[in-house]
């Protein structure tokens, strides 16, 4: 359980620098990952109290994941109704929604380490593999999704130990929904509370 939450949280968490003027390739995926990594562990190792780790581990959400993909993508078949503002409002709740969900996991996971370990060009995105080292466990493996389909080098989605950050909070997600009966306002109004 303490590796998929570290994952999903990293995941959640994180998403992408971009890339300073680079077309996306394989160094370029690379260097997004270990930038992404590196400011976690800043956070993680700051000693911060928990409300601004929380703003710093939102900040590096919104600087590294293409987070309007990701909220589109958990909000499922409801996108496709939702007005320009409701989608805006609930890219920006679900941003705080993960960092907070998230980012309590994380000082749980000082001292640990993500590596990669190889990037390969899939279709029109790089995975970029992992392998992640927590004290106490043994290593495994977390691969990241990157595309630069915004325009700016992302990280999209990742598989932590086979594990789908997407489907995981399209199912979540999907849960309030439900519990909201497809009220998209209640559903946002109920994002900001939670994490």
């Amino acid at each position: 359980m303490h590796r998929r939450n570290f994952l999903l949280a990293l995941g959640a968490s994180l998403s992408f620098a971009p890339a300073a003027g680079w077309a996306l390739d394989n160094a370029s995926a690379s260097r997004l990952i270990d930038n992404l990594v590196g400011d976690i562990n800043n956070v993680i190792e700051s000693g911060k109290g928990e409300t601004a780790m929380f703003r710093e581990f939102e900040r590096i959400f919104a600087n590294y994941s293409d987070t309007s993909y990701i909220a589109a993508y958990a909000m499922g078949v409801e996108a496709r109704r939702a007005s320009n503002s409701q989608k805006k409002a609930f890219s920006k709740a679900f941003q705080g929604y993960i960092s907070r969900k998230y980012g309590r996991r994380f000082r749980e996971f000082v001292g640990g380490r993500l590596e990669v370990t190889g990037v390969k060009k899939v279709k029109k995105w790089y995975e970029v593999d992992t392998v992640a080292y927590l004290q106490g466990q043994s290593p495994f493996k977390v691969t990241f999704l990157v595309s630069d389909r915004s325009g700016q080098d992302r990280f999209f989605n990742m598989f932590i130990e086979g594990v789908n950050l997407l489907l995981t909070e399209r199912t979540e997600v999907g849960a309030i929904l439900d519990r909201n009966r497809g009220d998209i306002d209640k559903t946002i109004a109920e994002l900001k509370k939670l994490g």
